[in-house]
């Protein structure tokens, strides 16, 4: 849980090709992006998170003698080179999408611009990040587009794996769009609201289920949900609820937050009964709460078949993301700098058209309609490249370059994504709160069009290449299958 020092947080690659480098008197200045090949989940987008903790580690990324001592003890580093690490901090520059906006594969999330041994040796540690948080934040991104405006509690700690997964991934979830969080201590340590109710062991631990319900409701009158199925919904819970509610209500209390929580059972028949029981007992306004091994999937089911839930709590296919455990990001070098400052792109093959990398220094445009306001496109381009919404734009998918489209001057808006967050080993930028990046968050999905957001069969978001990139990819390609790399 210690984010102050995760410099060892690498893969032990990193460091024997640092020494490498270190030992070759190899130290160009580099260009690296770190990407992602696939939406999770088979969705139509994601949501990038995890930036605030890559700061943290960049800021806190220096090695202590205990750190140094380690390394030596390992028996494959020489002494000239673990000197260095000593006096080892971060000099170069970083650019980054901010957290909270919605993102698509191939396009760089993180730029790395520094010294080789310096962008190697940050390479896991980002991916380990930015890996988790994002796909956290895509999958509480879909789950709270099932529930349709419903509040959606992230509660699932327990079934988490590990502390860090249970905190930082509860921190992505509130960016994702959830109204709270079981986790006090993400609570604590981002400001986020904390929600709960009360525990079957509640229930069982008094003589009887009205004596919990009581004083439960004496305990929390302001926020007063109550498990209604550690022995019969319908016969037992939801009357012994409707009795506390009445008591609440005769004796001047007010009823400002307060409902029942099902946790088993049909939700969608017992919702539908437990509505009108409320109703009838006049309690329109009470809360049904639901949980049981939600996900997006469930929710958008039980909504289909009317179910009159109000409020959702989400554990472990949301903290997990069960169906789509990995992210898939990747680090890739892009450019190395020659003697004249001028980038040099390079390119990674492979037999599988995915997995060929976008050379050179690049950025990311997001481009919308005037008219609309939601996304168009976005365009990869170099990033000395600029652009006039004024006039004409002509768009091609790079891989089915007969697919074009021409967007007409003065009919689309466009604006970069990634912001400079280091420069010259200085952070830059300020992150913000994580209620403000889901306030953001939450235009950014305004952006999307609804068959982009649907779950089977979304709608594609074109990500695009520039002329000028489009063509220094496929001159190096050509020059690569022509022998000459």
């Amino acid at each position: 849980m210690d984010t102050s020092h995760l410099t060892l947080l690498t893969d032990l690659y990193e460091l024997t090709m640092m020494q490498g480098y270190f030992k070759s008197g190899t130290n160009e200045t580099v260009v690296f992006d770190a990407f992602f090949r696939n939406n999770p989940c088979g969705g139509g987008y994601s949501i990038c998170a995890g930036l605030e903790q890559i700061i943290s580690y960049i800021e806190g990324l220096r090695f202590d003698p205990e750190d140094i001592s380690y390394l030596r003890s390992l028996g494959i580093f020489e002494e000239d080179f673990l000197e260095y690490l000593s006096g080892f901090r971060f000099s170069g520059d970083i650019y980054a999408i901010p957290e909270g906006t919605v993102i698509f594969p191939r396009e760089p999330l993180v730029k790395v611009v520094a010294p080789i041994m310096e962008a190697q040796l940050v390479e896991t540690a980002i991916l380990n990040i930015l890996n988790h948080q994002c796909l956290i934040a895509t999958k509480a991104a879909r789950v709270c587009y099932a529930a349709r405006g419903d509040g959606v509690m992230e509660f699932g700690l327990r079934r988490a794996q590990g502390p860090d997964a249970g905190v930082y991934g509860a921190r992505a979830a509130m960016i994702g769009g959830c109204c709270g969080t079981s986790n006090v201590l993400c609570g604590k340590m981002f400001d986020v609201p904390v929600k709960g109710t009360h525990a079957h062991s509640w229930i069982m631990s008094f003589p009887d289920e009205y004596t919990a319900f009581q004083t439960y409701a004496k305990l929390y009158p302001s926020a007063c949900i109550l498990l209604v199925d550690t022995y019969d919904t319908l016969t037992s819970g939801i009357p012994n609820a409707i009795r506390v509610f009445t008591e609440m209500r005769e004796s001047g209390v007010p009823l400002t937050f307060y409902g029942i929580r099902m946790d088993s059972g049909d939700l969608a028949y017992l919702s539908k009964i437990a509505r009108r029981m409320l109703d009838d007992a006049g309690f329109p306004d009470a809360v049904i709460s639901a949980s049981n091994d939600l996900d997006e999937y469930l929710i958008e089911n039980l909504k289909a078949q009317g179910a009159k839930i109000t409020s959702w709590g989400v554990g472990t296919n949301l903290i997990t993301s069960k169906d789509c455990p990995a992210f898939g990001g990747v680090y890739k070098l892009a450019a190395i700098q020659d003697d004249n400052g001028q980038f040099i792109p390079k390119i990674k093959l492979s037999e599988n058209t995915e997995k060929v990398t976008n050379p050179g220094n690049k950025t990311v445009y997001r481009i919308y309609g005037k008219d609309s306001g939601k996304i168009r496109a976005d365009l990869i381009c170099l990033a000395d490249e600029t652009f006039d919404p004024a006039k004409d734009l002509r768009l091609f998918d790079p891989q089915e370059t007969w697919k074009k489209t021409t967007l007409r001057g003065g009919t689309y808006e466009m604006r970069e994504l990634p912001v400079q967050i280091f420069k010259k080993g200085r952070l830059v930028y300020r992150s913000p709160k994580v209620m403000e990046i889901q306030a953001y968050c939450d235009k950014e999905k305004d952006t999307l069009w609804n068959e982009t957001k649907r779950f089977v069969n979304p709608n594609e978001v074109f990500v695009d290449l520039s002329d000028r990139l489009f063509d220094m990819k496929r001159n190096i390609l050509d020059a690569y299958s022509l022998g000459k790399p």
